[in-house]
């Protein structure tokens, strides 16, 4: 291999082989790590290295020239994704820790109505999912959902459903959440621009999958909810919280601040503009999460009467839960660098070019066949991503956010016994896997598709 083929994510690369070779090497290096993952239980860290060694041995490059991509693209993922998501860690746990999301729970869901209570909890899974990742926000939710059903005399499937939908699109479409800022990464995306576009799609995405489906699944499975966390709920209210204006204004901070910069960006257009110049710096990912950080140190830390000690305690434990998810990450950026430097993404732009194929519902389709073997909605991001490189050169703005939002679509697709949020769902809600895929895994796959329709909606006028 030659010594430029190690290249940054967003450029196009000289394929190693050909296209057959490629391919193969492709195939071999994913079904190895789904292979790792489902039946070995391998951790899918080290999957992901020998899937990223295999890619590059079987398209032919030297393992030296392997390994050198596979720790560039570890080491960019880490620069580019892995401060971000310490950061969400420390703002969330914060939420948590405070009772902020509590707050936000109570004051949202105490002024619905029976029938409005799936539109209510879609608000509240959205809203607490918008910080937090997809297992964060379950736990936390759960003993809502479970007060929630209990009271309103609703099937717990009712309930939960809409809360699900919100936090798994958070999870898929919106960034700072892990698989969104991979996929921006990779191909070069605005993140103000996906994250904005990504809310939009989210929205109508969340009430299809959400509140419109939910009395249809509740009244296929029924479950009762148990009473199981009512008396800790009780004690819990008693606690001191940050008021719901202060805790709503937090959480949204960082996405105002981020949002405001892509706003600017394209009212203003003018880099010299003293107003521009300000946003561009607040509005930088980085800079907009640690200003929401401080933020939250006083709004939630001191807000909930936390002293210095339990604040920087509360921050400190918000980041070993994280480890794993980092690593997964980051050895995702090596094995998605490892695949651009063979040229397989070149080799697809050309095929999809000469067979005229929608880059959206290519990237789509590469990320829920991804999701459907691997089980991982990060792993299906990264990959997907990393294969559609070379079709997002020469897009606009927009249209490489809409790329983006199409894997993060496909990444969520049909959840089933390979992914862990499966298994945590169905022992939450206390149903069997054929009752799990009736619900859950039907609503996965309602918001994907959903959200692919609405990606290519929004394609038409962007």
């Amino acid at each position: 291999m030659s010594p430029t083929i190690v290249m940054a994510a967003t450029e196009l690369t000289e394929p190693v082989a050909g296209g057959g070779r490629l391919v193969i090497s492709a195939l071999v290096g994913i079904a190895l790590i789904v292979a790792l993952i489902t039946f070995l239980k391998v951790h899918p860290f080290l999957a992901l290295i020998v899937g990223g060694l295999a890619v590059g041995i079987v398209a032919g490059v030297d393992v030296a020239d392997v390994i050198t991509s596979f720790t560039t693209g570890f080491g960019t993922t880490a620069a580019g994704v892995g401060i971000l998501i310490a950061l969400g860690a420390m703002f969330a746990k914060l939420l948590a820790d405070s009772g902020g999301a509590d707050e936000i729970v109570d004051a949202i869901v105490g002024r619905a109505s029976t029938r409005m209570l799936p539109w209510a909890m879609a608000a509240v899974g959205a809203l607490i999912g918008l910080p937090m990742f997809f297992e964060i926000g379950l736990v936390l939710l759960m003993p809502v959902i479970y007060l929630v059903a209990r009271r309103a005399q609703l099937s717990l499937v009712t309930v939960g459903i809409p809360a699900l939908a919100g936090l798994s699109a958070m999870h898929g479409l919106v960034p700072p959440h892990p698989g969104p800022l991979v996929a921006i990464d990779s191909l070069g995306a605005d993140l103000g621009t996906t994250l904005a576009l990504g809310v939009l799609v989210a929205v109508p995405t969340v009430i299809v999958a959400g509140p419109l489906f939910a009395p249809i699944a509740g009244r296929w499975v029924p479950v009762p909810a148990p009473d199981r966390f009512e008396a800790a709920r009780e004690s819990e209210e008693m606690e001191q919280r940050p008021s719901f204006p202060v805790t709503l204004f937090t959480v949204l901070l960082p996405v105002m601040l981020m949002m405001g910069k892509a706003l600017a960006d394209i009212i203003i257009d003018d880099t010299e503009n003293g107003v521009q110049r300000v946003l561009d710096v607040i509005g930088t990912p980085v800079v907009a999460l640690l200003i929401a950080v401080i933020v939250a140190i006083f709004t939630f830390g001191r807000g909930a009467g936390m002293n210095g000690e339990a604040v920087a305690k509360s921050i400190e434990s918000s980041l070993p839960p994280i480890a794993g998810i980092l690593l997964i990450v980051c050895a995702g950026g090596g094995f998605k660098q490892v695949l651009v430097d063979t040229g397989i993404g070149t080799k697809l732009a050309d095929w999809a070019q000469d067979f005229d194929v929608s880059v959206i519902f290519l990237a789509w389709l590469l990320a829920v066949l991804i999701r459907l073997a691997t089980g991982s909605a990060t792993v299906a991001t990264i990959t997907a991503s990393a294969l559609v490189v070379g079709l997002a050169e020469g897009l606009s703005q927009g249209e490489t956010s809409l790329v983006v939002l199409a894997v993060g679509a496909g990444s969520v697709f049909f959840s089933h016994v390979n992914d862990a949020g499966f298994w945590l769902v169905k022992e939450y809600f206390g149903i069997s896997v054929g009752q799990t895929i009736k619900t859950w895994s039907a609503m996965e796959t309602i918001l994907s598709v959903t959200g692919l329709i609405f990606v290519l909606l929004l394609n038409i006028v962007i």
